[in-house]
This record gives C-alpha cells, structure tokens and sequence, in this order.
C-alpha cells in the first residue's frame, strides 16, 4: 500500500477508520528522515492491512504541537485509536517489521485494561 499524507483535516478521520496506523513525523531538511523515507516505504508495501502515513512537521505544526513533537523522524504507532508505539528516531527495517509483529500481537482488551487502571489512579 502506497504512504499516504495526512493533514490536519484527514488525520482524525484515519485514525478513527482504520485499525493499525503508522505515522512517520518528518521533515524535507531532515537528513535522519530522509533516510529512513525509503525503508517506511518499503515496509508499506509489505503490509497491505495497515496504514502508513507521514505528517510533514514543518506544514502541520498543529499536529506536530498536539502530539509534542520534539525530534525528527518519530514514528507513532495507533492501533484502534490507541497510542501504543512512540519513538524518535528512525528504525531499521528488520526492527520495524518486529514492532509491527508486535503490534499486530497485542491484546487490546488488556491493553485498554491497563489504561483504564492506571487512569483510575
């Protein structure tokens, strides 16, 4: 599946719409993300039952802000609207295939679990 852009008035509709959403957080100055660029892509084409998408920090700085973008590239990992992944940096393919699997591994149910007892506290 081809990388889609997301903007500020598609980013909600994505997330909520679609079970597994990678987003990669970048930049065009950003030599880090124009490296990892290529990998993203690549691994897009992999897995057809997830989303990949980029949010281009310098035109969505909104976005960037509401999710305290520090560092470039960060990759954000929703799955069923849920944040569950966050890192800065760029990862090696093999390495994000594994956060992948994992992703696609988790239980839900006791993921919202625990966020719901650690709210209750």
């Amino acid at each position: 599946m081809a990388v889609v852009n997301l903007i500020e008035n598609s980013f909600e509709d994505t997330i909520s719409n679609n079970n597994i959403v990678i987003v990669d957080f970048w930049a065009t100055w950003c030599g880090p993300c124009r490296s990892f660029a290529p990998i993203f892509e690549k691994t897009s084409e992999k897995y057809t039952d997830v989303i990949f998408a980029k949010v281009n920090t310098d035109e969505e700085r909104s976005l960037a802000g509401h999710f305290q973008i520090r560092s470039i590239p960060t990759l954000m990992i929703f799955r069923e609207q849920v944040i569950i992944f966050s890192q800065a940096g760029s990862l090696p393919e093999s390495e994000l295939e594994a956060v992948i699997a994992k992703t696609k591994a988790l239980d839900m149910e006791e993921v919202r679990k625990q966020i719901s007892q650690e709210q209750t506290k």
